[in-house]
């Protein structure tokens, strides 16, 4: 979208203090707002940054990303200080400027030439800074020691200045080049309001109080975002989700809640989960097909792929979040709570079954959970078909769908809605025969993180650490299964990445990156399955990125831990490409992982359990001083708990300890304990026992973080076949050391073909076809290329009656463009119910038909398919209003499309499509 210039300097010249300011947004800040373009006199603008090292991206927008200024395309991408760069108005596109070491820059904005804007970057060389030593005359002190990637070690100090102090306030610093500018070190205390740990290492005592403070850090009393309320502040006593995020996102929210944020902060959790909640908006009427109460409350698809929901659909993630706060608030506000929860739930489940469900496979289609940057985890060329990315089923996503529908019967059950209750269950049954049937590749050994698109649908080998690790807590994953999957997820040095190959050519974000949260899953999953080197590996990355990095961070790089990776040769692709400290889902993590792993403390419905984990490496490289360990204060129910557990000999072996006994108050009990049966303040005492040997496969993989090794990376995706002939397809056959196969209606058709075309002799004239590349030597496999199908395939005008001359199996699609947002942003992609019909006006088959948004270079491209057996004859196609994220009052202030403006629900349709399929 390009703007007039004239406008934008107007804007700016009258602004002042107003919507209108601009400010200097980039991965740095979160692309928020910290950075504001100061008015110097005469047209000049200035804002003052202090860059850490990086290839930044960044632009210049306003608050509501109404404008947007970009270095003009002719400049190309790269800025280097010192020098002036025209600006445009180029939505969509950012520059970049390489940074090598921490420096302030300024970004001086030059408007006073209306036609002629001018950025111009420069660095400040400011004298250095003397640091100082946070230790210094403190007597209580530890040390930690990693080694790295490149053969060095990098090390982290903690000291205390009175480690007897019931409450004990800590420094800590870390020798790693930090992510973000600042001083090599943090001070915090511990508060009444949270547990303490002693155990015998100063340095976990405080790296636990870390999380703690961090908690009470991104515990605010208000949240904010530049595109909701004209960027102004939001009352709510909410978790807002880091140190660059200050708003309260779904996912997030409900992953750190389930992690460890529920128990301590039940009261917080539930009104910032409240806060994910939505009616429709005043004024929107409920479409005839849409379920549901009238008020439509449900959940919150954030703003995102394509337009939001349904193009992704795990706003489901919530119920991770609702159904552990729901075992931990006080009776009063949990019956309070429930029907909205139920109601929420159950007009969120009626609706998703709608619009995402296909029934040939019992999946859910939408994106998968969390890996929502498309550009980091799906085919290349899904950007411009994102309608081909809404119609993918992802393994995460279906497990967060069958969370909420378990969790829904159960409320519903409670809720004496024992209709609903028996219909949520058989859904949720089926979805985990799904699951296990269409997802499970039995060569691999692991579930496939997602399918391939629709005319292909195959399972693909593409695997995430998320979706494993949810399918094996949530129990859709059988024990067999679980201890296969943890034993061949492939593991980096640093720990498991969160996809599985990696994605050429792309920087590290997702792709090639370590999430604490996602490795926090990991290891729930490897304790309750006894896998002791999975569980090791995540305590080793959780507990090094917290402390070398004074916080816990949102990602790192996988191979290395770096929070950053330089690559000069390749600056495009450095990263994490963004990364925030005191990442709310990474400190429920940390907190997580000592109070439900360590020291092995459950809610449940009923009370709590105590099953902890403690491995040999663990008692001997972290606990090695002492034979006792403890949590003081926890808080549950009204009550405060103290857990203490007396550790075995250090063992040079490998394995877990057993749970020798538990005492209640010195009296002997099991590892069940009712919440009627705690007292006020119970003191439980763990005994340990003998060393289990438990389950010690690892799968390593190894390969330099700078390289691009065959053995941690995908082939790149291959082009879409085409038909030389009836039943030959040609392919581009390129790249030493790569097969192809090719896949038949989604099942395989023939594997490691090294030539550039292959004859199906077992084909049939309505097939559809897609490639995947295979590396001969690891056998990691790209994503399936785009279909290509030989059925018959006509157009039609839309409003005009379609011909079908042969009775068969079709896919009815409409050709489109939605430009109302860009295709990773806004609440506007256009969702319809479409209706197909005879010439006697009935009705052949209906659904959801998904129009997201669309790239205006793209042109026009097809919408989500509708499958319809068709009869020999006229067929009329009616498009009728379904709803989508901008019906909900949630999104009446968002700024962009859909939201102050009014709901918006259109596309532009130019054609019908039509076509043969098996």
């Amino acid at each position: 979208m390009i703007k007039t210039l004239g406008l934008i300097v107007g804007v700016l010249l009258s602004s002042g203090a107003t919507a209108g300011d601009m400010y200097v947004r980039g991965g740095f800040n979160g692309w928020g707002t910290d950075n504001l373009l100061v008015p110097l006199g005469h047209g000049v603008y200035e804002a003052r940054v202090t860059l850490s090292p990086g290839n930044h991206a960044f632009k210049v927008g306003s608050g509501d990303w109404s404008t947007e200024l970009t270095v003009a395309r002719d400049a190309g991408a790269g800025v280097t200080a010192g020098r002036a760069y025209r600006m445009v108005a180029d939505k969509g596109r950012d520059g970049h400027l390489f940074v090598r070491r921490t420096a302030d820059y300024t970004f001086r904005l030059d408007l006073s030439e209306p036609t002629a804007p001018l950025l111009r970057v420069a660095r400040i060389e400011a004298p250095p800074v003397a640091t100082n030593d946070p230790h210094q005359g403190r007597r209580d002190t530890a040390a930690l020691s990693f080694a790295t990637y490149d053969g060095k070690r990098e090390s982290a100090r903690f000291s205390s200045p009175d480690a007897r102090a019931a409450r004990r306030s800590y420094s800590q610093s870390s020798t790693l080049q930090l992510r973000d500018p600042g001083p090599q070190y943090v001070s915090y205390a511990e508060s009444a309001a949270l547990p303490t740990v002693r155990s015998g290492s100063l340095a976990f005592d405080a790296l636990f109080a870390l999380a703690g403070a961090e908690m009470k850090l991104d515990s605010v009393a208000q949240i904010k975002d530049g595109n909701y309320n004209d960027g102004k502040q939001i009352a709510c006593d909410c978790f807002e989700t880091g140190e660059k995020w200050h708003y309260v996102w779904t996912r997030d929210l409900s992953y750190a809640a389930d992690l460890g944020l529920a128990m301590l902060d039940p009261q917080r959790v539930m009104l910032s989960l409240d806060f994910k909640l939505s009616p429709f908006r005043d004024g929107v009427h409920k479409a005839p097909q849409v379920a549901g109460s009238v008020d439509g409350l449900q959940i919150l698809q954030d703003t995102g792929s394509g337009g939001s929901w349904p193009v992704s659909t795990d706003r489901v993630s919530w119920a991770f979040g609702a159904e552990q706060v729901l075992k931990s608030l006080p009776a009063q506000e949990r019956a309070g709570f429930v029907p909205r929860a139920f109601k929420a739930l159950s007009n969120t489940i009626e609706n998703d079954r709608l619009a995402a469900f296909d029934a040939v496979s019992g999946l859910y289609a939408g994106e998968q959970s969390f890996l929502d940057w498309r550009d980091q985890s799906y085919a290349s060329w899904i950007v411009n078909d994102l309608a081909a990315l809404a119609s993918s089923k992802a393994l995460s996503t279906n497990v967060a769908h069958y969370k909420a529908l378990t969790l829904a019967a159960s409320l519903a059950r409670e809720q004496g809605a024992h209709a609903q209750e028996a219909k949520y269950a058989a859904w949720a049954l089926a979805l985990k025969v799904a699951i296990n049937e269409r997802l499970w590749l039995e060569d691999a050994n692991m579930y496939s993180s997602l399918t391939a698109p629709h005319f292909d649908g195959a399972p693909m080998y593409k695997f995430d650490w998320l979706g494993q690790a949810l399918a094996i807590v949530t129990g859709v994953a059988d024990e067999d299964r679980a201890r296969k999957i943890l034993s061949h997820y492939p593991h980096g040095p640093m720990g498991a990445p969160v996809i599985y190959p990696q994605q050429q050519g792309v920087p590290v974000y997702h792709n090639r990156a370590i999430w604490p949260f996602v490795t926090a899953y990991g290891l729930k999953a490897a304790a309750m399955s006894g896998n002791v080197s999975v569980a090791d590996a995540a305590y080793d990355t959780l507990i090094r990125a917290a402390a070398l990095n004074l916080s816990n961070m949102e990602n790192l790089e996988w191979l290395s831990g770096q929070p950053l990776l330089l690559d000069e040769q390749h600056p495009e692709l450095i990263g994490p490409v963004i990364n925030s400290k005191r990442q709310l889902w990474s400190v429920g993590a940390y907190l997580g992982m000592v109070i439900g792993n360590v020291f092995g403390v459950a809610t449940t419905a009923d009370g709590i359990t105590i099953k902890p984990f403690i491995t040999a490496k663990l008692r001997r490289d972290v606990f090695g001083a002492t034979d006792l360990i403890a949590l003081h204060d926890l808080p549950l129910h009204g009550k405060r708990l103290s857990v203490s557990i007396r550790l075995p000999k250090a063992s040079r072996a490998n394995g877990y300890y057993a749970i020798g006994s538990i005492t209640l108050n010195q009296a002997a009990v099991g590892p069940a304990i009712r919440w009627d049966a705690l007292p006020a303040d119970g003191r439980i005492e763990i005994t340990l026992g003998g060393l289990q040997s438990g389950d010690q496969q690892l799968h390593r993989v190894h390969a330099g973080p700078y390289t691009r090794a065959s053995s941690v990376f995908a082939p790149p995706d291959p082009a879409p076949p085409t038909f030389a002939g009836a039943a030959t397809l040609t392919f581009s056959a390129s790249g030493k050391g790569i097969v192809y196969n090719v896949y038949r209606d989604g099942q395989l058709a023939a594997s490691g073909i090294r030539a550039s075309a292959w004859t199906d002799r077992a084909g049939h004239a309505n097939a559809c076809y897609a490639i995947e590349a295979q590396f001969t030597g690891s056998g990691n496999r790209s994503h399936h290329s785009p279909s290509t199908c030989r059925g018959a395939v006509f157009e039609v005008a839309p409003g005009l009656a379609a011909n079908i001359a042969q009775a068969g199996n079709y896919q009815v699609q409409l050709r489109y463009a939605n430009t109302a947002n860009q295709i990773n942003l806004g609440v506007s992609g256009a969702v319809k119910w479409m209706s197909v019909k005879d010439a006697a006006g009935r009705v052949l088959a209906e659904g959801v038909v998904q129009m997201p948004h669309t790239r205006r270079e793209a042109g026009t491209v097809y919408s989500t398919p509708l499958a319809a057996k068709l009869p020999a004859g006229p067929v009329t196609i009616a498009l009728t209003d379904f709803y989508n994220m901008s019906y909900l009052q949630a999104n009446s202030t968002f700024s962009a499309a859909g939201g102050a403006a009014g709901a918006l629900n259109t596309a532009d349709i130019h054609a019908v499509r039509i076509l043969r399929t098996k």
